[in-house]
């Protein structure tokens, strides 16, 4: 078993930053891509970003390339999302997700994002 719990969200204005904390306990030897979604209010969850088991590979909605940084760090078993420049329309609760080696995933709870015009 994989628990997640996310850490960071809240108010901010637009143009401000945030950075997200998905933060992973139990079995996080065997996690191997790990992808932050969001959801807004009436809307379908979409995937924000997503990296590799290593960390060395990245990718970003088209929504999000360049404002967003997405990193982690396996030794502390946290991966981070850097919200840059943030609009109005990145108001939603983003979740991380861990897949696993035996194709199994694990979803966080989530934490609002909600961004002020």
């Amino acid at each position: 078993q994989v628990q997640l719990v996310e850490s960071g969200g809240g108010l901010v204005q637009a143009g401000g930053s945030l950075r997200l904390s998905c933060v992973a306990s139990g079995s996080t030897g065997l996690i191997n891509g790990m992808y932050w979604y969001h959801q807004a209010q009436g809307k379908q969850r979409e995937v924000v970003a997503s990296i590799s088991t290593n960390g060395r590979t990245t990718n970003y909605a088209d929504s999000v390339k360049g404002p967003f940084t997405l990193s982690r760090d396996n030794a502390q078993n946290t991966m981070w999302l850097k919200m840059n420049s943030m609009k109005p329309e990145d108001t939603a609760v983003y979740c991380c997700k861990a897949g696993t080696h035996w194709g199994k995933n694990y979803w966080g709870q989530g934490t609002q994002v909600t961004v002020s015009s």
